[in-house]
């Protein structure tokens, strides 16, 4: 014999509640008492009640969907991030579209444009380095909920990323305290906000330990083998190079291994490395690279958190998160060799 079909009104009997009380606690549609709350979910997990998810969709006038729209989808960083979003979006009841934007401000608008008409509740975005920031500009005129992520642009959006300046300031001071005077800088690509505050933060780091700033130690690059290789030659050329070097990201510090390697220099004994974003093979480097690591899971799930509450109706002032991250001493830094 079929088994009854558990419906609301049973839950709610169960429960000692209305069925308006468990409608709210399922679709969160207002604020419950713990109480309540604690009541209703286990009527329904004594009773076995399963929600209809196109229903609630149709009654909230939302799909379940929140849209991804990030950069270089296979850099282990954002990966890392993305697969947080992913998680405690599931745990929420929603599931994701991901889109690589390319860090092409035309491709970015058109992908978002593209997650919109899917009819996304809301979407999460790192920005690429358009200086017009067409894309921002066009979620805040659509109006669709949306928060920005490791990349800050000037909007009415919140953000979650890591705080940059603080972080290199400290890689700065950590070759400083080995006896580096001549440290170089490799950025990342140029019109990121991350990449801004991440050269702030290597300026901030020189006059802390009373290094004066040579501006010729600066090197830009786009994230590529062969962008990296040459900003590591122009500084292994200068006629006083750096004695150690500083990068933006964890693509630009693989590029400058290989680079210094092909140079015929060792690390750390002929010249110190570290940099930004950790990652899991670092420790498999020899030497063992001593990076910033990042707090991607927080980052991923604090950014999923803040858009379905946006989804939801918050309309308080934008927030920006700055999570801290965290120095990884390793081997790859060591007192500059005596010549």
């Amino acid at each position: 014999m079929a088994r009854a079909t558990v419906t609301i009104s049973d839950v709610a009997r169960r429960a000692r509640v209305s069925t308006s009380t468990v409608s709210h606690v399922i679709n969160g549609t207002r604020l419950v008492s713990p109480e309540k709350t604690a009541l209703v979910n286990e009527a329904i997990a004594a009773t076995g009640y399963q929600p209809n998810a196109l229903a609630r969709s149709l009654a909230r006038n939302v799909s379940n969907y929140v849209g991804i729209a990030i950069s270089a989808i296979t850099n282990p960083y954002f990966s890392d991030i993305i697969c947080a979003i992913e998680s405690e979006c599931a745990r929420l009841g929603l599931l994701v579209f991901l889109a690589d934007t390319r860090d092409e401000p035309g491709h970015e608008l058109a992908v978002v444009q593209a997650l919109q008409e899917r009819r996304v509740d809301g979407i999460i975005l790192a920005p690429c380095g358009d200086p017009e920031n067409k894309t921002v500009r066009y979620l805040e005129k659509s109006g669709i909920p949306t928060v920005l992520v490791d990349r800050f642009a000037e909007s009415a959006f919140d953000h979650v990323g890591v705080e940059n300046k603080q972080a290199v300031a400290n890689l700065v001071s950590h070759m400083a305290g080995l006896g580096h005077k001549r440290i170089g800088m490799i950025g990342a690509q140029a019109g990121f906000s991350t990449t801004r505050e991440r050269i702030e933060g290597y300026r901030l780091g020189l006059k802390r330990n009373g290094i004066d700033f040579d501006a010729d130690l600066v090197q830009p690059s786009n994230q590529n083998f062969e962008a990296t290789q040459n900003a590591v030659a122009t500084l292994l050329r200068l006629a006083n190079p750096p004695t150690g070097i500083i990068t933006g990201n964890n693509l630009t510090t693989i590029g400058a291994v290989a680079a210094i390697r092909k140079a015929g220099l060792r690390i750390p004994q002929d010249i110190s490395l570290a940099g930004f974003d950790d990652f899991e093979w670092a420790d498999y480097f020899e030497p063992r690279l001593t990076l910033i690591a990042q707090p991607c899971n927080e980052i991923g799930h604090r950014a999923a958190q803040m858009l379905v509450e946006r989804i939801n109706g918050l309309s308080a002032a934008p927030r920006s998160v700055r999570l801290k991250s965290t120095l990884v001493v390793r081997d790859s830094c060591a007192a500059p060799a005596v010549s």
